[in-house]
């Protein structure tokens, strides 16, 4: 029914417009007019608007601009055969406007269902990929009970930790964002920061967040997240190791293309262990979490605290 009233609705503009025409030209290209108002029925409707249009559009025009006027007589013994041709070219346009309308559609639908498939794909990558990670830390569990050597305690519990942390990460990514390939920072960083502050910190470090209101791509997110995480991790495992009280503020504000990370804490700083400073792997992930985010990362560590700032600017064309 909506597609029938379109179709009449544009004959009736037709009309009126015809109306106008007729002041200055009354009988020329009595049909002229029905092809694009038929073309653009049909496009923007269906093949019922397109028929519809057709039919009121003819026969008005047939009646009204087809000399004789108010009559569906013909003037000359050509007019029939005119009239005839009008009315199949007009047939002919509406059925490959029909055709090119559901061409439009089905590729339309056929994307919208590539799309979908590619969001459930990525769906279960991420899914596999938290699943590998807590695999992999559950073996390292496991063959750290074997190992007698407590020297390498130490060892299993950082690279345990770590993979806990990838393993976090790709799961709060995918339960805070589902759909999209773009992530909204402030939900995600919000929890994400207070998951593993709760794993990571005792109960004297407070935790504040001033995340901006931006989206931005998954991959980058996902960098993002992993930094945060290792920046906090470092700071439970160096700044207040000893029990100190203490606070940490992670920041991001910006814009898509130009933002800064800023997690900043009142911890030991300089007097951290020397490989919390530069050197160690927790440094070297930093620095590949920037380049996975495309940005740059700076260290500022004094006696005062820790200052990790992680900064992306628009690339110089």
């Amino acid at each position: 029914m909506a597609e029938t009233v379109f179709g009449l609705l544009c004959a009736g503009a037709m009309i009126a417009m015809r109306g106008v025409v007729n002041l200055w030209a009354p009988d020329s290209g009595p049909f002229a007019m029905i092809y694009p108002t038929v073309l653009i029925a049909t496009v923007y409707s269906s093949w019922r608007g397109g028929l519809a249009c057709f039919i009121l559009s003819f026969v008005w025009m047939w009646y009204f601009v087809l000399p004789p006027h108010a009559s569906f007589a013909f003037a000359s013994a050509s007019d029939p055969a005119r009239v005839t041709l009008n009315g199949l070219m007009v047939l002919i346009i509406l059925v490959f406007a029909e055709a090119f309308r559901r061409a439009v559609r089905n590729n339309a639908d056929l994307a919208e269902e590539q799309l979908e498939r590619r969001r459930v794909l990525m769906a279960e990558l991420e899914h596999r990929t938290k699943n590998n990670f807590a695999l992999v830390a559950a073996l390292l569990e496991i063959q750290k009970k074997r190992e007698d050597d407590p020297r390498l305690d130490s060892a299993f519990d950082d690279a345990i930790m770590r993979v806990r942390t990838f393993a976090d990460a790709y799961s709060n990514l995918q339960y805070e964002q589902e759909e999209g390939a773009e992530t909204a920072m402030r939900p995600y960083l919000g929890n994400l920061v207070s998951r593993v502050a709760k794993a990571s910190l005792h109960d004297e470090v407070a935790v504040d967040c001033d995340i901006a209101d931006l989206t931005l791509q998954r991959d980058i997110a996902v960098a993002i997240g992993l930094y945060v995480n290792e920046v906090i991790a470092n700071c439970g495992k160096y700044g207040f190791a000893d029990g100190r009280a203490g606070s940490i503020l992670v920041t991001l504000q910006g814009t898509v293309d130009e933002w800064e990370l800023k997690v900043i804490d009142d911890g030991a700083g300089d007097g951290a262990a020397p490989s919390a400073v530069s050197g160690g792997l927790g440094a070297r992930l930093l620095n590949a979490f920037a380049s996975q985010a495309r940005a740059e990362h700076e260290a500022i560590i004094d006696r005062n605290g820790a200052k990790m700032i992680l900064t992306a600017r628009p690339t110089k064309s």
